[in-house]
């Protein structure tokens, strides 16, 4: 199958190797030349047989935006257009509107894989009409995990986001509880090995994961996480969450606290917060903050 992707970043040059791998047909597109397939949008859409199906990979709010009204003007009636980035769900709606009005079809997908996903697989959680999930199928198909899970039609046009970001948020708690755990092994005498603590927790216990294992990586790689600072970003998908709990009266005090702990972490070194920035550099590539 054909596809032209857009923005060929950490993850976005990554879906295209692992698409081509797979057979398909990927024309990308990104700012940087250096890894660009095409100079312009334009010559990105004229490469394409239509019907036309593309994917976007670029920062939610104003980017998307704009690259969304670019391919409306340039896009044919039946082609499709699907946002993989990161987008608030409200915006999907917008979108789906904007992008009908000329016959144009929009699918929102939620992808969780990052740095790992080449190899591994993206989890896909995707909104739309079944129409045009059913054509991007094999798209699909080559970007899921291998097995009968992995990739899930969520429901309609907004869907696919919202259920990343709830993705997201549990993300943030499950996170901070390791954190948590990690600084007070920390500060306990009597605990010697902390490293080795949490590696022998990958086997056999209930709270194995593949977070765990990244927080193990992390640890090998700086056993006391001295070189990073106490600060952690958040994506924004985490506020959007509570926002959304706070609209349907559903009570998330987990996550909440979460997201508020991060917020602590701006204002103090926080040694939690060096698992989370840790944990994000480790699953994302996200970048942290390391003292001089």
């Amino acid at each position: 199958m054909q596809l032209g992707l857009i923005g060929l970043g950490k993850m976005g040059g990554n879906m295209r190797e692992r698409l081509r791998r797979a057979g398909h047909d990927v024309i990308g597109y990104d700012r940087n030349p250096d890894v660009s397939d095409v100079k312009t949008l334009a010559e990105l859409v004229d490469k394409l047989e239509g019907p036309r199906t593309v994917w976007v990979m670029v920062p939610a709010g104003a980017a998307t935006q704009s690259v969304i009204d670019e391919l409306a003007a340039l896009l044919s009636p039946g082609d499709v257009v699907v946002d993989g980035g990161n987008s608030r769900w409200t915006d999907d709606e917008k979108h789906a509107v904007e992008l009908g009005i000329k016959g144009i079809g929009f699918v929102d997908a939620g992808v969780s894989g990052g740095v790992w996903g080449l190899e591994n697989g993206y989890a896909l959680m995707v909104g739309g009409d079944k129409e045009n999930v059913d054509r991007l199928q094999p798209i699909f198909d080559a970007l899921k995990p291998e097995g009968p899970y992995g990739f899930v039609h969520a429901g309609r046009v907004g869907a696919g986001h919202f259920s990343k970001m709830v993705h997201n948020g549990i993300e943030y708690a499950m996170m901070q509880a390791y954190a948590e755990g990690w600084e007070l092994l920390e500060k306990a005498d009597s605990v010697e090995n902390v490293r080795e603590v949490f590696r022998s927790w990958q086997e056999g216990t209930v709270i194995r994961s593949w977070l765990l294992d990244l927080a193990v990586n992390a640890l090998d790689d700086d056993e006391h996480l001295d070189k990073l600072k106490g600060y952690a970003e958040d994506s924004g998908e985490g506020r959007w969450t509570v926002e959304a709990a706070i609209d349907h009266a559903v009570p998330l005090p987990t996550i909440t606290a979460s997201l508020f702990a991060r917020f602590a972490s701006r204002q103090d070194d926080s040694p939690q917060m060096k698992m989370i920035a840790a944990l994000r550099n480790q699953f994302g590539g996200h970048a942290v903050e390391t003292k001089e």
